[in-house]
């Protein structure tokens, strides 16, 4: 059986949307050159900067944005997750922050709202909050795909196991987390919460990062990565614009899963 290829695509978008949305897809065609049938966006990719700016920058869905990814997707024949965009919403006063996922008919199969919001202030390190200007998601969100059953999840959501649980619970046999993680958080937390995330859920990991400085005080990690349900890092990005890719290998996936079934050893689970 063959074995589909998974992309990641790490950008460093800017304020300017129009080279962000160029950018994007460049690298989401280089992806598809390379063979990969599932490409992930990072977050925010349309724009990221300063709160006041990613507000100002907000699109509603249907959309410009969502549009393209919808006719990329098509054009390629892919499954292509949109990183996240700033969504302007009637009769909402703050944006949501957004994952739009895509198949390769250019169909909108999913969207999903990120649930946990960064809100963090470490002295001469990084301010930032994003339940000012931002609204909660409420709904955890699985998807059938060409490639398997997909999760959403959006970079702070990384530190909430539970909501991990809930996608595998529903079926998620991979899961996509684009992120614009910090700098500073990154370099001690940003690897081991994916391999953490991927080992205890016995899931693929995608994660696709922002990387590099987009406005003052605003600095990304990069080091996307895409990770196998054992936790092993199949791939990992350098720093700057890149795409990275692997196979993702199912049938390993149904073996760990089968030779250590954790999932099925919970004693603990919430009533639905």
């Amino acid at each position: 059986m063959t074995r589909p290829i998974a992309a990641a695509v790490q950008m460093t978008s800017t304020a300017d949307t129009d080279t962000n949305l160029a950018t994007a897809q460049r690298l989401v065609r280089q992806a598809a050159a390379g063979g990969a049938s599932l490409i992930v966006l990072p977050e925010l990719f349309t724009a990221l900067g300063e709160p006041e700016m990613i507000a100002s920058a907000a699109q509603p869905v249907p959309g410009p944005a969502s549009r393209m990814l919808g006719e990329l997707a098509a054009e390629l024949q892919i499954t292509l997750v949109g990183g996240s965009m700033a969504e302007r919403r009637e009769g909402h006063q703050r944006i949501s922050n957004t994952s739009l996922l895509f198949g390769p008919d250019g169909t909108q199969l999913a969207c999903y709202r990120k649930m946990h919001l960064f809100d963090i202030d470490l002295p001469g390190r990084v301010s930032f909050c994003e339940s000012s200007f931002v609204e909660p998601g409420e709904e955890i969100v699985v998807t059938e795909t060409p490639l398997g059953r997909l999760g959403q999840a959006t970079c702070y959501d990384l530190r909430f196991p539970e909501l991990f649980r809930g996608l595998v619970d529903r079926g998620a046999e991979i899961i996509v987390v684009p992120s614009a993680f910090t700098q500073s958080t990154g370099r001690d937390h940003w690897e081991v919460l994916l391999r953490a995330r991927a080992i205890e859920n016995q899931v693929f990991v995608v994660a696709a990062n922002q990387h590099g400085v987009h406005a003052p005080g605003i600095t990304t990690y990069g080091r996307s990565m895409i990770i196998d349900p054992w936790g092993t890092v199949l791939a990992t990005a350098p720093d700057g614009e890149a795409v990275i890719t692997a196979e993702l290998d199912f049938d390993r996936q149904r073996d760990i899963r089968a030779t250590l079934p954790a999932l099925k050893h919970r004693r603990v689970r919430h009533s639905s």
